[in-house]
């Protein structure tokens, strides 16, 4: 079915209509125009250009549908309007051609859209209409194996302008485009799922390698764990144990119990500290920034380094996942202990704070020497370490010198409602 208004352009100014022969010459002149443009935009100012003798225009505009037919995004030529410039797709619901996406109409024209009620809805997306002016519009359906695939349209300043002859050569010139379209269409759609599909392996196997070297590294603190054991604690109750067999024998003063009782200490002392480094209880009893803060006061005080904590959060750590709270401590842990061991720094600084774009920012600065780039460093296991807890929990990393050259910035940012898995 065809509607139309204002079918004798009572308003317009005479207008020669070319010929049948001269329109089969334009049509195949945007035909050998399209040859070889292999983006939308391209295509549609070939075909303006070329149109322009055949049927005037001030816009000229391609709607095409999406993956399910639920959506449209428009390509403009001539005047550029938010059909186009609009970053996301439109519901068809809300198009002024809303009939002819749907397959209601075939195709349409009007002298004044400004006034005509199907392009006036409530919730149409029509402002353009109105911004620019675009008083008479003609549109035809495109269409692929009977089905809807988009429209052609084009617009005016005058009204009045398009009549019945128009509204036939913008149904040729549809169907003339509709096959190209739908090919550039679906080879666009491939090329974007190839490189999702790209990007998907990549992070799969950025996820294995980081959960591998991962598992090496526990593996190898498991290792340190044995040899404090093995080299200190397990020596020192040797000792004990020595001394202790020694009195056995006899009364032993109260004085010659001292060092065995110092050595006991000393023990329950370095195994603290042990479980400690291997599962931080103060914070899980007493929450994140009082863990970070127990933390830095055990590691910097033998290195002489001052530390600051600055946590204007509101405790937002605290609300994520246990799981997801150790990665984050771990990594400010790794940070801090790479600061302490390679750049020499007098202060290290850790801020925590949360952002107005539902993410939570997890800061460490130091003021010491920097570091070196990756390929000059004979060990990058800590950065790496940072980088693939990080990723396990969907959080974005950053490793920087300071502005000046002096210190470095380590910087996390999650987005706190990340339901994201995590390998701690």
């Amino acid at each position: 079915m065809i509607t139309r208004l204002d079918p004798q352009r009572r308003n317009a100014q005479p207008r020669i209509v070319p010929g049948a022969e001269a329109v089969f010459g334009h049509l195949l002149r945007i035909s050998r125009a399209l040859a070889g443009h292999l983006d939308f935009q391209a295509a549609i100012q070939s075909v303006s250009a070329e149109l322009g003798d055949v049927l005037p225009h001030d816009h000229l505009d391609v709607c095409l549908l999406g993956s399910g037919g639920n959506i449209h995004a428009a390509y403009e030529a001539g005047l550029h309007t938010d059909w186009s410039l609009n970053p996301h797709p439109v519901p068809v619901s809300g198009s002024p051609i809303r009939r002819i996406l749907l397959g209601q109409e075939e195709a349409m024209v009007t002298g004044d859209a400004t006034r005509d009620p199907r392009f006036g809805f409530e919730g149409a997306f029509n402002h353009p209409i109105f911004d620019q002016n675009l008083r008479s519009r003609v549109h035809a359906a495109m269409l692929v194996r009977g089905e809807v695939i988009g429209a052609f349209s084009c617009s005016k300043h005058d009204a009045d302008f398009y009549g019945e002859d128009d509204m036939t050569l913008a149904r040729h010139v549809g169907e003339m485009l509709a096959p190209y379209f739908y090919a550039l269409r679906a080879s666009q759609d491939a090329r974007r799922l190839a490189i999702e599909e790209a990007e998907g392996r990549a992070r799969e196997e950025g996820l294995r390698e980081g959960a591998l070297r991962l598992t090496e590294e526990l593996e190898r603190e498991r290792q340190r764990i044995g040899m404090d054991l093995h080299d200190q604690t397990l020596a020192d109750l040797t000792r004990i144990v020595r001394r202790l067999e020694a009195l056995r024998e006899g009364s032993p003063a109260p004085e010659s119990l001292s060092p065995t009782i110092e050595g006991l200490h000393r023990c329950v002392g370095e195994l603290r500290r042990i479980i400690d480094d291997a599962r931080p209880n103060v914070l899980e009893l007493f929450g994140f920034a009082e863990g970070v803060e127990d933390f830095l006061g055990r590691a910097l005080f033998d290195a002489g380094v001052e530390w600051r904590l600055d946590d204007a959060s509101g405790g937002l750590v605290d609300t994520l996942d246990p799981a997801l709270r150790l990665a984050v401590f771990r990594i400010v842990q790794e940070a801090v202990n790479n600061a302490a061991r390679h750049a020499e720094p007098s202060l290290i600084e850790v801020r925590v704070a949360g952002g107005r774009d539902g993410t939570l920012r997890v800061e460490v600065r130091d003021d010491g020497i920097g570091f070196a780039p990756i390929p000059q460093r004979r060990r990058v296991g800590g950065i790496r370490n940072m980088q693939t807890r990080a990723r396990l929990i969907s959080a974005s990393f950053f490793l920087d010198r300071q502005p000046g050259g002096r210190g470095t910035l380590m910087s996390l940012v999650l987005p706190v409602a990340s339901g994201a898995a995590v390998a701690s």
